[in-house]
């Protein structure tokens, strides 16, 4: 019998220090809770994406009308040193933005609408001079052409099902122009708030956060992407009214009309970082081979144009903007291809805006410093 029991000692002292060894019951190793944690983190970073562009409608205005009220705040501030309320200052200044915009709107109306009356009768000028590329020009034509009846001839055993009725070019010109009246009412409505309601909203986030600590934090990274992103807006308003200036003083150099219209162009261009340039150069040459005699005064608008920006870019503004904002330009392609993907041509313009944002606040968060630095150029 006592061996029997000194048999038994050791296996039940065995069985104790496994049991001790497992993990408790429900829970989980480390390992898992970390994949866990980084699938659900994914998870929840496409969901907000998905969010993002199916609620465009109404998250695009509210992200643009924040931009704004970064650029506009210090007029308002202004007008609160001059003792005008909140409220009224912020009135005075969505009316005279608005103005403003409807103003240059209705001197750009006749001669945009002169240039369009211009576009048939130019067309065969510019196939003309574009005789070269004529072959490959047809190839291209061709291919699309048998792409889209292969698109549109069903198969026989296809079931073809209208949800929605052609509306033609005159129906899409409406829906299209009433979403934009639909942002743009959004958008000043929610500017208005922004701006007279001044700094409530970071009044109250300072009061919800617990610790001192997180209280200063929060108003320093408020203050640095106020201060930063208001003068980048600032700084690049000014330098694209410049070479609004610029461009409009030189196509009236090389024999454009309507300098205005151009001027106004190359500074609405010039916010899209790139592929603004690049399409104004595309624009400008177009319009030169379709009213410029001669194919080398034909090219001056569009050489003319790149000369100014390549001052602008790589001299100018780079000194103005090189303390503050330097990002990795590659980053900045890809937002600028994913923000146009997710947003159109309103997502390429805040591209820029939304990367320094994030930059700001990476390097004053201690967890996000290195994708800060990671940000940087």
């Amino acid at each position: 019998m006592t061996p029997d029991l000194q048999t038994s000692e050791p296996a039940s002292s065995g069985t104790e220090i496994d049991v001790e060894a497992s993990p408790p019951d429900g829970s989980s190793a480390p390992g898992t809770n970390r994949l866990q944690t980084f699938f659900l983190g994914g998870l929840f970073i496409f969901a907000t994406l998905a969010a993002l562009r199916y609620a465009s409608a109404i998250v695009l205005p509210v992200v643009v009308a924040m931009m704004l009220k970064l650029l506009l705040q210090p007029v308002v501030r202004f007008f609160q040193l001059a003792r005008l309320p909140a409220s009224l200052a912020a009135l005075v200044v969505i009316l005279f933005a608005v103005g403003s915009l409807a103003g240059v709107v209705a001197a750009l109306s006749v001669p945009a609408s002169s240039w369009a009356a211009k576009l048939p009768e130019g067309v065969p000028r510019l196939e003309a001079r574009l005789m070269a590329l004529k072959s490959p020009i047809q190839a291209l034509q061709n291919l699309i052409q048998a792409t889209e009846r292969i698109a549109s001839s069903p198969s026989p055993d296809a079931l073809v099902v209208s949800t929605q009725p052609d509306l033609g070019l005159a129906g899409a010109l409406v829906a299209g122009t009433q979403a934009v009246a639909d942002g743009l009412l959004t958008m000043i409505i929610v500017l208005y708030f922004l701006l007279a309601s001044s700094d409530v909203f970071l009044r109250r986030l300072v009061e919800v956060l617990p610790r001192f600590a997180d209280k200063r934090q929060a108003v320093e990274i408020t203050s640095q992407i106020e201060a930063d992103i208001s003068s980048y807006l600032v700084t690049i308003t000014g330098m694209n009214a410049a070479v609004g200036i610029a461009t409009a003083i030189a196509m009236r150099f090389s024999g454009l009309d309507d300098p205005l219209l151009w001027g106004t162009t190359a500074f609405l261009l010039n916010y899209v970082p790139i592929l603004g340039p690049l399409t104004g150069i595309v624009i400008f040459l177009l319009a030169g081979m379709l009213t410029i005699d001669g194919l080398g005064a034909a090219f001056l608008p569009a050489g003319l144009f790149a000369l100014i920006h390549i001052v602008e870019g790589e001299l100018v503004t780079p000194m103005l903007l090189a303390r503050r904002f330097t990002v990795n330009p590659v980053l900045l392609i890809l937002s600028l291809v994913f923000w146009y993907w997710m947003w159109g041509v309103p997502g390429a313009i805040l591209a820029m805006p939304v990367l320094a944002v994030t930059k700001i606040v990476c390097d004053r968060v201690e967890s996000l410093r290195p994708l800060g630095h990671f940000l940087e150029g």
